[in-house]
């Protein structure tokens, strides 16, 4: 599987339970990612988007369900407990630090950064989108 997360400058990803941003752009760019390719994710996380292509697959236990190849857009846990699973990474990172009470921990030195990339999002002015492989 190869997990897709949302972190700030020091790697939060919730505060009290919430996300901390809900970038419109950011959204559009998952899913260009994901096009043609199998897409899991929660409720918690289903929620924010409009509409979602026949390839996307909600469950609760979505990171138990993915095989390999499948794409996973986590943002309520750390991936970290999956790490013997993953093949790959998607870390979209926004150049602000939040408050937060859960943190990204797979340690990206483990990783090779095959791609990156800088957009404008809708809430944030440079959000970098960082492609990993083992």
């Amino acid at each position: 599987m190869i997990a897709i997360v949302c972190i700030d400058g020091s790697g939060g990803m919730l505060f009290n339970r919430r996300r901390q941003s809900q970038d419109r752009l950011l959204r559009e760019d998952l899913l260009r990612e994901a096009e043609g390719r199998t897409l899991w994710m929660n409720a918690y996380s289903a929620k924010q988007f409009k509409t979602l292509p026949e390839t996307v697959r909600t469950a609760e236990d979505f990171l138990d369900q993915a095989g390999n190849g499948d794409l996973c857009f986590v943002e309520d846990r750390d991936p970290a407990c999956y790490a013997g699973q993953l093949e790959g990474l998607i870390v979209y990172r926004w150049n602000r630090n939040y408050p937060a009470d859960l943190f990204f921990t797979v340690p990206l030195e483990d990783w090779t950064l095959s791609r990156q990339a800088e957009f404008a999002g809708s809430s944030h002015e440079k959000i970098t989108k960082e492609v990993y492989t083992k």
